[in-house]
């Protein structure tokens, strides 16, 4: 199963997070939003010196659904710039922001930047809503399978709060997170 997280926010809740994924010995995927990459292009080297996986999630983190072809072009290709930048890649995977389904369009707007795969998820940890850590725990070990794709993301408290408890559960259902390079091919 793979952990993804959406990344944005404050580095050092990131830093926090990815420093617990990896005492556990896990790895995850990281999509990150451009303009946090474009503020803080250290992260790029830090996530991807854990050996995780660094992938796009759109420059600005704008509603797909709603965008025109044009906006949706830019908001893929501008990703992918800052990721060449300051990653050395565009990174191999991409999800839309504001949507777990993509369209005919977004497809088109990944395809165009270099993306082969849209990789959405089908389990919602619940985080970007900021309840208790519990909740979050709940949302993700009562739903998660051999398998899922997980929804999480690194700029919430609640995250690096429910974090261990996940990971401990995962582990009780004998559920390794990998990276989506390993679960996918």
């Amino acid at each position: 199963m793979a952990l993804t997280f959406h990344g944005n926010g404050d580095p050092a809740l990131a830093h926090r997070l990815l420093d617990q994924v990896e005492q556990a010995g896990a790895r995850i995927s990281v999509f990150v939003v451009g303009t946090w990459l474009v503020s803080h292009p250290e992260m790029a080297k830090r996530i991807l010196q854990g050996g995780h996986d660094l992938g796009n999630h759109t420059m600005h983190h704008k509603p797909m659904r709603l965008l025109a072809a044009a906006a949706a072009h830019r908001e893929v290709g501008d990703c992918a710039a800052v990721l060449r930048r300051t990653a050395g890649s565009p990174g191999r995977w991409f999800r839309a922001s504001g949507t777990q389904k993509t369209t005919a369009l977004i497809r088109s707007a990944a395809t165009a930047a270099g993306y082969q795969t849209c990789v959405s998820y089908d389990v919602d940890g619940l985080d970007w809503q900021d309840p208790n850590a519990a909740t979050v725990q709940s949302a993700v070990l009562d739903n998660v399978q051999p398998g899922s794709i997980v929804s999480l993301h690194l700029g919430h408290q609640v995250t690096v709060d429910a974090l261990p408890k996940i990971l401990a559960g995962l582990s009780a259902k004998r559920l390794k997170p990998v990276t989506l390079s390993e679960l996918l091919g």
